[in-house]
């Protein structure tokens, strides 16, 4: 597996591991530094299907996208997109509606200069840098209002992002992203959690992620249906990726059950 062994672009610090970084690790990405690798591994020590549990919220991120155009949406916002990699939402979401347009937002530098180069000949794509525990920050920023229209639709993604906040910041950034999305809008999201996994294993995941600038907090169904306060679930409502509108055709990896997954959408 490849990695980035050249020198960071200005104002990135590679001291600490960053979570955009370690998920492009763990999707076999190059655009990551040695300490993030380091911390993918130790978390791999605790979970060794780690990778395949990323995979696995990639295929559930592009199900879920596809849906969303099903239904009508032709703009998409995803909060903590990570580095650009196969399967985008864009290129999902184009494949239903040519015209659709999706602002990715995250707030690692990193992000938006890979994403500028990668998005440049896409009109209906582009790239913020902006943090989800500042939504009118992603709400207000001027490349999300150059191409989202709030008097229509949107698809709002947080996949493996809600996990990173804290109880109390839970209230205000979902309420926020609620009261700014028009009816018929979706939001979909993933998270990780304790239910039925190992404790040992949770607890060590939890002290990596620690060391990181965004700490991660496993919950159970009940507290991660709460992010959905406000949204009707669209069937099967909020149950393991693996077990969300599966593709039969690609059948899931077993280690989906870490992670449940849901969308909602506002009546």
């Amino acid at each position: 597996m490849q990695a980035n062994d050249d020198p960071p672009p200005p104002g990135i610090d590679i001291s600490r591991p960053h979570v955009a970084l370690m998920y492009d690790y763990y999707l076999g990405g190059k655009d990551n530094y040695q300490v993030d690798r380091e911390a993918v591994d130790r978390v791999a020590k605790a979970m060794p299907e780690i990778r395949v549990l990323a995979r696995e919220n990639r295929a559930f991120l592009r199900r879920a996208v596809r849906y969303m155009a099903e239904q009508g949406i032709r703009q998409f916002i995803d909060i903590g997109s990570g580095l650009p990699t196969a399967g985008n939402t864009h290129e999902v979401a184009q494949e239903v509606h040519s015209d659709a347009r999706v602002v990715y937002v995250d707030n690692e530098p990193i992000v938006l200069a890979h994403g500028r180069a990668l998005l440049a000949t896409d009109d209906n794509t582009t790239v913020a840098t902006a943090d989800m525990r500042r939504p009118s920050e992603v709400l207000e920023h001027p490349e999300t209002l150059r191409l989202i229209d709030f008097t229509a639709p949107v698809g709002v993604l947080l996949i493996a992002m809600v996990h990173f906040l804290a109880r109390e910041e839970q209230p205000m950034v979902m309420g926020r992203l609620r009261e700014a999305l028009p009816k018929g809008s979706h939001i979909a999201a993933t998270h990780v959690t304790v239910d039925g996994n190992s404790a040992e294993t949770v607890e060590k995941i939890e002290k990596v992620y620690a060391t990181t600038p965004t700490p991660i907090y496993f919950r159970t169904r009940d507290e991660i249906a709460r992010f959905f306060d406000g949204f009707e679930m669209v069937e099967p409502g909020l149950v393991t990726i693996d077990k969300w509108r599966p593709d039969p055709s690609k059948p899931s990896h077993p280690v989906a059950h870490w992670l449940y997954g849901g969308v909602g959408v506002l009546r």
